[in-house]
């Protein structure tokens, strides 16, 4: 695997959206990238732009020597690495996986790697399909560092910021997990602020300013909680967590007066009633943190 046509060369299994723009970045830079999906098909562009279609995963796996793994979920990914011949083909091999999915199944397909004597890195896209080749595309990785720095010439042609997370090969799913967690309770929030809003007649384009402002608050609220969290320091001094739960109340009995559903909410009052009947009262909101990691 360490002649130079190897080392220019990348074969990416999964030509989802994301697979797809992956792909197209590495052809763009001028790799030589073999692509496989399967469902058939999917690969018709990316032939036309220069990309060699492999007819099976055997042979995807087999004319590289780095090999880009973006497909669902790890059952999906599992599905197609896991097969005998696969296997085999991939024996001394890099398999770099950027498919999301928990933190422990990162560390159990390690293990399978290992044992298979195929080399190993985990990874995670922290950015839209758009950004893939740009600036401003975000990838995180971890697993053996030496592997990575081998290989990090050929994944940089996927452009954008690269960080090496550690030796811990689910240190990457863990940023993902957690990251994602802001993400999709953010837009939740979004999605039903929206439908209280227009229950009450505000349109969404008249919400959107003031929803901007709101939004320009959290990365300095964020990054003053995660120096609370780190330092054991809950100081509710602005905002009480007593103050929390009032507001959120009143966001719960809002929402169900006009039929809609305030399951999210009446989840996050009652994190915040839990601290409060431990004693904290007085903290901050960043307190929940602490009590949820309570064993």
């Amino acid at each position: 695997m360490s002649t130079s046509s190897e080392q220019s060369a990348v074969t990416v299994l999964g030509l989802g959206p994301m697979g797809r723009s992956l792909a197209g970045a590495f052809l763009d830079a001028g790799l030589r990238t073999t692509v496989w999906n399967r469902t058939p098909g999917k690969d018709q562009d990316l032939v036309e732009r220069g990309a060699v279609g492999a007819r099976s995963a055997e042979e995807a796996v087999a004319a590289s020597g780095l090999i880009v793994v973006c497909v669902v979920n790890y059952d999906a990914s599992d599905a197609v690495l896991r097969r005998d011949a696969v296997a085999e083909a991939l024996k001394g091999r890099t398999v770099v996986n950027l498919t999301a999915d928990t933190p422990a199944r990162a560390r159990e397909t390690a293990d399978w790697a290992a044992a298979h004597g195929i080399r190993y890195l985990d990874g995670a896209i922290m950015t839209p399909t758009a950004t893939i080749g740009t600036p401003h595309a975000v990838f995180i990785h971890s697993g053996p560092q030496e592997l990575y720095q081998e290989h990090l010439p050929v994944l940089e042609a996927l452009g954008g910021a690269h960080t090496h997370l550690g030796e811990d090969i689910g240190r990457a799913a863990a940023y993902d997990i957690a990251l994602l967690d802001i993400f999709w309770t953010a837009m939740a929030g979004c999605v039903h602020a929206l439908a209280v809003a227009r229950a009450e007649g505000i349109t969404a384009r008249e919400l959107a300013p003031f929803a901007k402002g709101i939004g320009a608050i959290l990365p300095p609220a964020f990054e003053e909680a995660a120096e609370e969290l780190d330092n054991g320091t809950f100081s509710g001094e602005g905002n009480p967590l007593t103050s929390a739960v009032s507001s959120m109340a009143h966001i719960v009995h809002t929402s169900e007066a006009h039929g809609i559903d305030a399951g999210v909410m009446r989840a996050a009052e009652g994190m915040a009633r839990r601290a409060v009947g431990q004693g904290h009262g007085a903290d901050g909101f960043i307190r929940i943190a602490e009590v949820l990691g309570r064993r």
